[in-house]
C-alpha cells in the first residue's frame, strides 16, 4: 500500500533504485467543465425583500444576477435556521440527519441531535472526492453549542465536515461589529472594531475573495465551492448609520402601504399569478394607522435598519462578483443568492432595540425605545423589528419564520451561471426544497453521490434534482411529497396541494386545525378549501404522518423551552467549580459558567505592582447585556449590565499593590409572591470582596433570569462590544494568575424564560 492511500502501490522495490521503479497515485482530477460554486446564503430574509422580488430595498447586484440568470418563486426552506442549512448541505430532510430543530441542543431523539449525522455526508464532502477545494465563510450553525468551545470536538465544524478552510461564527447570531469569530478551529478576535470603521459583512467578503483569489493563485486548474452565509439581516440588525437613515422616508408609509406596494411590483413582475390575493394581517398585527406617532418612527427606523442591513450585504457582494470577473472566473461560476427562511418573529409586536433587557424584566417601552432611536442598528443595540414589518416582508405569504405556512418556508432564489444558464432574467414555478440543492448541483457538476464517505456507509439523497428545470421551464416539479415540521407547526406538499398546521404552543396536537390550500391556483394561502375537500385533506394528512415516521420526525415535541433549559443542566451536569487562567481563549456563551437566576462567587486571583493597574479580570457578555469584574482607578468594580442599564457597585477602599484575591458574591434572586401572572419581583445581592473581605454591595431587582448574552466570556480582557464604561478591550495591566467561578446549586431557570429568550436568536 502507498503511504496515505487506500491505492496499492503501482510501482516495485528492489534492494537498490537501479532495480526499482516509482510510482505515483493518479492525482484527483475534477470532471470536464465542472463549475465553480458561489452559495450566497442570506438569514431571515423574507420572500419579497430582494429588489427582484418586489421589494425598494437597494439590491442591485442580486438583481443583475437575476436578469443574468433565473429567479424561482416556488423556493421552499424548512422554517428555521439550522434546519435549512443542514438540508441545503446535506441533501436530505432535516430531521432525516439530526437536525429536526436547532443545533442548540440535543432533545434525546435521533431527529433532534442538533448535529449532522455522519451518514449525511455534506456537498463539500462529496464534492472534495471529485478534486473541489471547499471554502466556508460566515454562518454555520449546525454544530451543538456546547462543542463550540476550544476543545470541539471540532467534527462537527466545517473542517470537519468536509471544508477546507472556514472563517466565520458557529452560533446563530453573532455582533456585527464585535463577532466572535472563528478562523479553521480557533477562536480570533475580529480584525478591527467599530470606531475603526469593521463590520462583520465586509470582513467576511473580504475573506471570501482571499479565499478564492488564493485558490485561482495555487491551483487554478481545479474547481471550488464557497459558502459564504452572510449574518445579514438576523439580529441585531446592523449597519452604517446612513445607509439606515436613507430608509426612513422609503418606509413612513408603514407596513399596510408597502404590503399593498409589493405585491403589486410582484404581480408586474410575474413573480405571483395575477390573480394573488393578499392576506388579512397575521394574528396580533395592528393597522399601521393605528398606532401612535412615536410608535411608527420608532417601528419605521427599526425597519430601516433591516433594509440597510441588506443594501450594505448587496454593497459588498459587488465586490465580490466584481472580484470572479476580474480574476477571469466569472462565467464558469454558478452563483445561487437564497435565504434561509422567512422573515423573522422574534422581535415581537413592537420591535426591540435592545432584545436584552425584555427577556430579564427590564422593560423597554416605547419611550425608552424613541429615547434610544439613534441607538438602532449601531454598536450598543441589539434591534430587530416588529410584527407588521416581518409580515412586510414575506408579502404576500401569511406567518413567519418558525412557520410552516408560506411566510415561514418560501424564499427569494437566484441562479446565475452565465457559461450554461441560456435563460436570462426568467422565471420558474417550480416547488423546489432546500434538499433538493444539492442533488441538483450533483447533477451540474456531472457526478453521483457516494455510497460511502471516509469509510461510512451514506444514506440515501433525499431531494430530488431540479437541474431539469434551469433549461424547461415547463418541467414539472419534483414526484414526492414534502413535508415540514417545525415547533409541533405541520405541511405538507404533494402535487401542488398542501396541507398545513399551526399550532399553538402547549396545546394538545390533536385540537390543531388542518388547512387545506391548492398551491398551484393559491399562490398566498388565503382560500382555504378543508371544508369542500375533506377526503383531499384526510389523505395528506395522512400521508404527513407517513413521511414524518419515514424520516425521524417524531416524536412531536412542543416543549422547546424546556428542552432549552435541560440541554444547559445537563452538559454542565455536576460541575459547580471553574479555573480560568490569563492567555486563554474566549469562552463561547453556552460553555461559559451557567450563572442564571443562581448564586455564585467569582474570585481573581492578582498581584498588583507598586504603581497599581487596571483592567478587566472577567468580563461576560457585551454592551447589550453582561458582567464586568474590573479594576478602575484603583478601586475594584462590578458592573451588571442587563439591556444596557447598568447596576454598579465600586469598591469602599482601594486595591493596594501585592497579592489580593478580588472578586464577587452574589445571592440569587429571592421571588417573593407576584401580584399578577407572569410578574416577578425580589432583590439579588452583589457583594464585592477584596482577599475575602466585603468591601462593597448593592441590592437590585435585576438579574440575569433568562440569559447572560448572546456573547461569551473573556478573562483578563474584554475583547469586543464592552460590557462596562471602559474602552475594550481594557486589559488588566497586574499579573492575573486565574479567575475561579463558585456556583451555588440553588438554580431555579424559568424554563419559557428561557425558551422564549433562547428563541430570540434563532
Amino acid at each position: 500500500m502507498s503511504a496515505g492511500s487506500d491505492t496499492p502501490f503501482g510501482g516495485t522495490i528492489g534492494k537498490t533504485v537501479a532495480g526499482s521503479r516509482p510510482w505515483w497515485p493518479p492525482a484527483l482530477k475534477p470532471p470536464a467543465g465542472a463549475p465553480n460554486i458561489l452559495v450566497v446564503l442570506f438569514d431571515d430574509v423574507g420572500f419579497s425583500d430582494f429588489g427582484c422580488y418586489g421589494s425598494p430595498i437597494r439590491t442591485p447586484v442580486i438583481d443583475r444576477l437575476a436578469a443574468e440568470g433565473l429567479r424561482y418563486s416556488g423556493f421552499h426552506t424548512t422554517a428555521m435556521c439550522s434546519t435549512t442549512r443542514a438540508a441545503l448541505l446535506t441533501g436530505r430532510n432535516h430531521h432525516s440527519v439530526g437536525v429536526g430543530c436547532l443545533a442548540n441542543f440535543d432533545s434525546g431523539y435521533p431527529g433532534y441531535r442538533g448535529k449532522i449525522a455522519r451518514e449525511a455526508g455534506t456537498l463539500a464532502e462529496m464534492l472534495r472526492a471529485h478534486a473541489y477545494r471547499n471554502y466556508m465563510v460566515g454562518k454555520w450553525h449546525v454544530t451543538p453549542l456546547t462543542e463550540s468551545g476550544a476543545t470541539g470536538p471540532f467534527d462537527g465544524w466545517p473542517l470537519g465536515r468536509g471544508f477546507d478552510r472556514f472563517y466565520g461564527f458557529l452560533d446563530a447570531e453573532t455582533d456585527q461589529y464585535a463577532p466572535e469569530l472563528v478562523s479553521d478551529n480557533t477562536h480570533i478576535d475580529p480584525p478591527g472594531t467599530y470606531a475603526s470603521g469593521y463590520h462583520l459583512t465586509s470582513d467576511l467578503v473580504d475573506q471570501s475573495i482571499r479565499f478564492i483569489g488564493d485558490h485561482v493563485a495555487d491551483r487554478p486548474d481545479l474547481p471550488w465551492l464557497t459558502w459564504l452565509a452572510f449574518g445579514a439581516c438576523h439580529a441585531p440588525h446592523q449597519a452604517p448609520a446612513d445607509i439606515i437613515k436613507g430608509y426612513d422616508e422609503i418606509f413612513a408609509h408603514g407596513w399596510d402601504v408597502e404590503r399593498e406596494q409589493r405585491l403589486a411590483r410582484q404581480k408586474a413582475l410575474g413573480i405571483v399569478p395575477p390573480e394573488t390575493k393578499m392576506p388579512a394581517r397575521n394574528d396580533g398585527v395592528k393597522a399601521w394607522d393605528e398606532h401612535s406617532a412615536d410608535e411608527k418612527r420608532v417601528f419605521t427606523r427599526l425597519q430601516s435598519a433591516f433594509a440597510g442591513m441588506l443594501d450594505h450585504a448587496d454593497r459588498h457582494l459587488a465586490r465580490l462578483i466584481g472580484f470572479l470577473e476580474t480574476a477571469g472566473v466569472r462565467d464558469n461560476t454558478l452563483i445561487l443568492v437564497l435565504s434561509d427562511n422567512g422573515a423573522s418573529q422574534e422581535g415581537g409586536p413592537l420591535g426591540f432595540v435592545n432584545a436584552m433587557g425584555p427577556y430579564n424584566f427590564r422593560p423597554e417601552p416605547i419611550a425608552e425605545k424613541l429615547r434610544r432611536i439613534e441607538d438602532i442598528g449601531g454598536p450598543d443595540s441589539h434591534t430587530n423589528f416588529p410584527h407588521g414589518w416581518a409580515m412586510a416582508s414575506n408579502t404576500p405569504l401569511r406567518r413567519y419564520k418558525q412557520n410552516t405556512h408560506g411566510g415561514g418556508i418560501r424564499d427569494p432564489f437566484v441562479i446565475s451561471w452565465p457559461k450554461r444558464v441560456v435563460a436570462k432574467g426568467e422565471l420558474r414555478h417550480q416547488f423546489v426544497h432546500a434538499s433538493d440543492l444539492v442533488p441538483t448541483l450533483l447533477e451540474l457538476v456531472g457526478v453521483a453521490a457516494p455510497a460511502a464517505i471516509a469509510g461510512c456507509a451514506q444514506m440515501p439523497i433525499e431531494g430530488e434534482s431540479f437541474a431539469r428545470s434551469i433549461a424547461d421551464a415547463s418541467a414539472p416539479s419534483k414526484c414526492q411529497p414534502q413535508y415540514f415540521e417545525m415547533f409541533g407547526h405541520r405541511g405538507l406538499w404533494h402535487q401542488g396541494w398542501k396541507a398545513v398546521a399551526y399550532h399553538p404552543p402547549g396545546t394538545p396536537f390533536e385540537n390543531d386545525k388542518w388547512e387545506l390550500f391548492h398551491l398551484d391556483r393559491d399562490f398566498s394561502e388565503v382560500d382555504d378549501l378543508a371544508g369542500q375537500e375533506p377526503a383531499r385533506l384526510a389523505e395528506l394528512i395522512k400521508l404527513w404522518w407517513s413521511e414524518a415516521e419515514k424520516h425521524n420526525v417524531l416524536p412531536l415535541d412542543d416543549r422547546f423551552g424546556q428542552r432549552f433549559a435541560e440541554n444547559a443542566a445537563r452538559f454542565q451536569g455536576a460541575r459547580s467549580h471553574f479555573v480560568f487562567h490569563a492567555g486563554m481563549g474566549h469562552v463561547p456563551t453556552d460553555v461559559a459558567p451557567d450563572v442564571r437566576s443562581r448564586s455564585y462567587t467569582i474570585e481573581a486571583h492578582v498581584e498588583i505592582g507598586e504603581a497599581g493597574a487596571e483592567g478587566v479580570l472577567l468580563a461576560h457578555g457585551d454592551a447589550t447585556s453582561g458582567y464586568s469584574l474590573y479594576i478602575k482607578d484603583g478601586l475594584l468594580v462590578h458592573d451588571l449590565n442587563i439591556g444596557g442599564g447598568h447596576d454598579i457597585v465600586t469598591s469602599d477602599r482601594k486595591v493596594s499593590p501585592g497579592a489580593h484575591r478580588l472578586g464577587v458574591h452574589v445571592k440569587r434572586l429571592v421571588r417573593e409572591a407576584a401580584p399578577a401572572k407572569g410578574a416577578r419581583t425580589g432583590v439579588s445581592s452583589y457583594t464585592l470582596l477584596i482577599d475575602g473581605e466585603p468591601a462593597g454591595s448593592l441590592q437590585t431587582q435585576l438579574g440575569f433570569h433568562t440569559l447572560i448574552s448572546w456573547s461569551g466570556l473573556d478573562i483578563g480582557r474584554d475583547r469586543g462590544s464592552p460590557v462596562s464604561h471602559y474602552n475594550a478591550p481594557f486589559e488588566f495591566t497586574g499579573r492575573l494568575l486565574r479567575v475561579t467561578v463558585a456556583m451555588h446549586n440553588d438554580q431555579q431557570l424559568d424554563g419559557d424564560g428561557v425558551g422564549n429568550a433562547e428563541m430570540a436568536r434563532q
